[in-house]
């Protein structure tokens, strides 16, 4: 995984999981707090997804081979997804049931003092965890919404911790009312209520994360701004006079795609339209390093074939006749 910001990331949100899984499991030990066996799966749940990520980062770097020979930048899609399904699974649904079973046979928390201050303890370590997430978003989050950020970022990594560590802490506030709340009353119920809240928050949360990463599985082109670098670093108006169509594709978060079919000149011998090629390759790989992979298909350039081979629904160079000639 290029991207140390995600890296750093994943390991600050790990080290927190795993120090916070344990003080919430020894805490529902002492005091019986449904809320608390929820959360500490949870948090069991996030440490295995964040295991999850770092091994899809692992597993990306390997060198393309025959079999695969524009190589394992997709392996980060795949691992995000995994995350999605674990966090619905394990820790959504196990919360929803923890929680029928509580409200249906309420019992008294004993040893407050433990749910309390386990969970005071959780929620500061969480939100340094969520802090790093944020510092390390920033860097490359530009002028996007954390909205549009979550939605346009190709690498799952830092999106992926974001909307886990706001679970995180927006269940472990949920968790600290439903014990505040049992503790307030004498009735255990509303710790069922509380891991009820819980169960739902983080199936929402993988819901979200799996249509993210589901998108980006199919496959994502290149965002617009990069779109049109490539644009005009391909054309030179003199060999390279239009582009006829062209589509890219993001072979995985660092790794781009790029496919077009340009217009030449037509007097233009075999040897300049070659070298007109390869000066637009590197053209395009200065303005996008990404853009790693690229084919670029030599024609005349015309308006009419050029206005036909903007609509992604169509195959360029497929059974209908292309026009550009």
């Amino acid at each position: 995984m290029s991207a140390s910001g995600g890296t750093k990331a994943i390991v600050a949100a790990l080290a927190a999981n795993l120090a916070i899984a344990v003080a919430k499991f020894v805490a529902f030990l002492f005091s019986g707090s449904s809320s608390m066996l929820a959360e500490s799966v949870h948090s069991l749940a996030d440490s295995g997804n964040q295991g999850l990520l770092l091994l899809g980062g692992k597993k990306a770097q390997r060198e393309a081979t025959p079999q695969h020979p524009f190589g394992y930048g997709r392996e980060r899609y795949i691992y995000a997804f995994l995350v999605s399904i674990v966090l619905f699974s394990v820790g959504g649904m196990f919360a929803i049931y923890e929680g029928y079973e509580k409200i249906k046979e309420p019992h008294a928390i004993e040893a407050w003092y433990w749910p309390v201050g386990v969970l005071v303890f959780a929620i500061i370590a969480e939100t340094f965890s969520f802090r790093t997430a944020i510092k390390e978003s920033n860097t490359i989050r530009g002028k996007l919404t954390w909205t549009q950020f979550v939605r346009r970022a190709k690498a799952p990594e830092l999106p992926v911790v974001l909307l886990e560590d706001l679970g995180a802490l927006v269940g472990l506030v949920l968790a600290l009312g439903g014990v505040s709340l049992a503790l307030a009353t004498g009735d255990g119920v509303w710790d069922g209520i509380g891991t009820l809240c819980i169960g739902v928050l983080l199936i929402v949360i993988a819901i979200v994360l799996a249509a993210e990463t589901k998108s980006l599985l199919l496959g994502e082109a290149a965002g617009t701004e990069d779109v049109e670098k490539i644009k005009a670093a391909m054309v030179d108006g003199e060999v390279v006079t239009g582009i006829i169509h062209m589509r890219t594709l993001h072979l995985g978060p660092e790794e781009l795609l790029v496919a077009a079919k340009i217009g030449v000149a037509h007097d233009g011998t075999a040897s300049e339209v070659a070298d007109a090629i390869n000066a637009a390759e590197d053209r395009i790989r200065t303005a996008v390093p990404i853009a790693r992979v690229i084919y670029l298909e030599p024609d005349i350039y015309s308006e009419s074939a050029a206005a036909s081979g903007t609509n992604p629904a169509k195959s360029p160079g497929g059974s209908t006749p292309d026009t550009a000639h």
